[in-house]
């Protein structure tokens, strides 16, 4: 089992930036591929950014160029930065892990979630 706990989401004014993390434990952090998704009100679920354990990072569109994942390995931890924030990234976000790159990455279904935090970004 791996027990994601999310935490840094707030309101924000557009233009602005906060910082996620997803706190891991449980298995061994450093084999899982991690990804933050999100899920605006009325809308499905969306991928937003992953990271591979060795590093290799991998983004929606929307969020290119704005937004960066890491991790660290030592304190199984990764993270969520999001720069230049707009209304509509306005989303609860979410944490996932998976040993599969496909799982998380492409299908969207890691195996572990956390319970989300929310972001709300003003215009």
């Amino acid at each position: 089992q791996v027990q994601l706990v999310e935490s840094g989401g707030g309101l924000v004014e557009a233009g602005g930036s906060l910082r996620l993390s997803c706190a891991a434990s449980g298995r061994t952090f450093s084999s899982y591929y991690m990804g933050w998704f999100r899920q605006a009100a009325g809308k499905e679920r969306e991928f937003v950014a992953a990271i591979s354990w060795g590093g290799g990072t991998y983004y929606a569109d929307s969020v290119k160029g704005r937004f960066t994942i890491s991790r660290d390995n030592a304190n199984d931890t990764v993270y969520l930065q999001m720069n230049s924030l707009k209304p509509e990234d306005t989303a609860v976000y979410y944490c996932g892990a998976d040993r599969n790159y496909r799982s998380l990455v492409v299908v969207g279904a890691p195996g572990y979630w956390g319970q989300g935090t929310q972001v709300t970004v003003s215009s």
